[in-house]
């Protein structure tokens, strides 16, 4: 397929890298930016013949069969509407809106006019995290309890993002999308969240919006989600998930310490890796940063969904659910209590009542725990189905 970018920037660039580094078909053809030295750049860097300042005419191009759009937040609904006029296929980066309701705004277009719409949650296809959904379909950690996701770094690359009228606002809509949509792969996108609870603050920057939060989300089913976000952390780029059920535990660091350690006095090359905030002493490299962020993983998803005629596993409905937990998480910001999730369009399951998991040990109680102690002993706590009192039996070896 052919492709227009539209953006030219520190993300353009990734998806650029990405896309001509798997010599697949699908080839971009053309570059949008607002800025026409940026755009005459981005065309020489990777051999495009066609580049344009006007958003419309590249959109419009008849050789253009998917748009994507890589372009400050506040750009992303108009965008969105011209894609949709035009009839083209796009794949939005994330967050899909401001809000909730711009959003939703931009899936109803789509949705009415037919055209494949995919969203470019990259951190949702990074290898360890694929397979690490696969443990979970599979049952490897039973009913999803609790997940945790965490992205800290010292801050963003653009003048935009610190704008909270052009990105909708700090660390909670750059980052905190990337943790919701982690935790909700995980707890399943079918469980809805319900409410939110946050903390967040300014701690740093001299900017109106949050460089700092951390907020639990609670879904209908009792499983909670965990984010925490920050633009205030030094030493590079922080990505890790940890995920608790029933059975098991996951545990991912997806970035800053992935077996990669160097030592350099600052001679040679000076770029290490994305947020990595010096070129010499000890440093934390990334093998290959596209590969280990999921962009291969989500490109290939998306081309390989158009061409089979089916949905991608992030889809314009999953951006719009991530504005509406991260809208309340705003609200919880402000008033410090709970606030319900605002979902105008729950396509998921409902849940009438809290899930428990007990287990029984036989007729009359449940088991609490199991444990081995170290004389070889084995102990059993256990809870009487009849009359809820905890006893404990010690088999003695």
């Amino acid at each position: 397929m052919n492709i227009a970018m539209l953006g030219s920037g520190f993300i353009a660039r990734f998806y650029a890298d990405t896309l001509h580094a798997q010599r697949r078909l699908d080839r971009i053809i053309n570059v949008y930016s607002r800025n026409a030295d940026n755009a005459e750049r981005f065309a020489q860097d990777y051999g495009l013949d066609c580049l344009s300042t006007s958003m419309e005419e590249t959109i419009n191009s008849e050789k253009v069969d998917v748009v994507i759009i890589s372009l400050p937040n506040h750009l992303h609904e108009e965008a969105v509407m011209a894609c949709a006029e035009a009839g083209k296929a796009v794949l939005c980066t994330k967050p899909l809106g401001r809000t909730a309701a711009e959003a939703k705004r931009m899936l109803d277009a789509v949705e009415s006019a037919g055209i494949f719409a995919g969203y470019l949650e990259d951190l949702c296809y990074t290898p360890k995290f694929l397979k690490s959904v696969e443990s979970v379909n599979a049952g490897s950690l039973g009913k999803i309890l609790w997940t945790k996701s965490r992205e800290a770094h010292p801050g963003p690359h653009s003048d935009w993002f610190w704008d909270k009228e052009q990105s909708g606002g700090g660390a909670i809509i750059d980052l905190g999308c990337h943790c919701v949509e982690i935790g909700r792969n995980f707890i399943g996108k079918s469980v809805r969240p319900v409410e939110v609870m946050c903390w967040a603050d300014t701690q740093v920057h001299p900017i109106d919006a949050e460089d700092h939060a951390i907020a639990l989300v609670k879904y209908e089913n009792g499983a909670i989600g965990q984010f925490e976000v920050s633009w205030t952390f030094r030493g590079g780029m922080d990505l890790r998930d940890e995920v608790m059920g029933t059975e098991g535990t996951i545990w991912l660091n997806s970035f800053l310490r992935t077996g990669f350690d160097m030592f350099t006095t600052g001679k040679g090359a000076k770029y290490v890796a994305e947020k990595a905030e010096s070129d010499s002493g000890w440093l934390f490299p990334v093998g290959d940063e596209a590969h280990e962020l999921g962009y291969p993983h989500m490109f290939t998803d998306m081309f390989d969904a158009m061409d089979k005629g089916k949905e991608p596993r992030e889809t314009f409905y999953d951006g719009y659910i991530v504005n509406a937990i991260l809208d309340a998480a705003f609200l919880s910001a402000e008033s410090k209590l709970w606030e319900p999730i605002k979902i105008d369009d729950w396509r998921g399951d409902n849940f009438s009542e809290k899930e428990t998991n007990y287990i029984s040990h036989d007729p009359e109680y449940y088991l609490i725990k199991k444990e081995t102690l170290p004389n070889g002993d084995e102990k059993l706590i256990l809870k009487s189905k009849a009359t809820g009192k905890v006893i404990q039996k010690t088999t003695r070896n």
